[in-house]
């Protein structure tokens, strides 16, 4: 069941280094990730797309070229749910991101 976070909920999920590029505002989370192009960005689509039909989330996601930008958003409030894809698809990015080592 989704339950919204707390305030400090969403603070301690969201404060590890794997997640300092993430970006807050309200309710709404974002992430842009510059990929080496418009190919690898669909690679890392496919990877991620899998975590979203499990969560049952639908991030926003707009692509321009290599660069892909995921929108995460709830309008009760974030929630369990909207974090933990958040952490997935950092995860599913991975060697995908540009400048990755």
């Amino acid at each position: 069941m989704t339950r919204v976070l707390a305030e400090r909920e969403i603070e301690d999920r969201m404060s590890g280094a794997e997640m300092r590029e993430w970006r807050r505002d309200g309710n709404v989370l974002r992430r842009t990730i510059e990929a080496h192009d418009f190919p690898t960005v669909v690679r890392m689509l496919e990877r991620i797309v899998v975590d979203t039909q499990r969560l049952d989330r639908r991030p926003d996601v707009d692509i321009r070229g290599g660069v892909v930008q995921f929108t995460l958003h709830s309008g009760t409030g974030l929630t369990d749910v909207d974090v933990e894809l958040a952490h997935r698809i950092e995860l599913g990015a991975g060697a995908f991101v540009r400048g990755h080592a």
